[in-house]
């Protein structure tokens, strides 16, 4: 969508289709096939023993981990992981997760039960990463630990180290 605005901008006509499909293009190499995302099923649920807690903001009560168990990244460049936060409150989310770090954008997939199982996310689309309240953790997730500079680490180790760290060397 950058790309669309930025010639919007220059004052080029770019219908919406082609908008659509320069999202997922690569503008060097216009033969580029599209982006396609894997199939993808929520791993094990996750143990205390493998959580790494991440630092999201001073001003939240909550504390956010991630399984470093969990952490993969596709061959379609998705960073996958599952995502604990425990509330101030004392309640306790699971969520199975991706960053796509290309367009800064992440998804729900699944939605973990006190019982150690998975459910479908009800709303389960890409969205945009804001750094708002609301999802302040994505931006940190997208920021600092698994896309510095806007590029996706590449192994799980590499974002294993970068957990470990509180923050990927590469994160400006």
């Amino acid at each position: 969508m950058r790309r669309c605005l930025a010639l919007v901008m220059l004052g080029l006509f770019v219908p919406a289709a082609t908008c659509a499909q320069l999202r997922f293009r690569d503008l060097d190499d216009p033969d580029a096939p599209a982006w396609a995302e894997e199939e993808v099923q929520p791993p094990a649920f996750p143990q205390d023993a493998n959580l790494r807690e991440f630092y999201v903001s001073e001003l939240t009560t909550h504390r956010f981990f991630i399984d470093a168990s969990t952490l993969s990244v596709g061959r379609d460049g998705v960073v996958r992981y599952v995502l604990v936060v425990r509330t101030g409150g004392g309640s306790t989310n699971v969520t199975f997760e991706g960053i796509r770090c290309e367009t800064r954008e992440f998804r729900t997939y699944a939605t973990g039960h006190r019982d150690g199982t998975w459910a479908k996310a009800r709303r389960s689309e890409w969205r945009p990463i804001e750094n708002k309240p609301a999802n302040r953790h994505h931006a940190a997730l997208s920021r600092n630990l698994f896309c510095p500079s806007g590029i996706s680490i590449r192994t799980p180790a590499e974002g294993q180290e970068a957990l470990r760290l509180g923050k990927h060397p590469d994160a400006l």
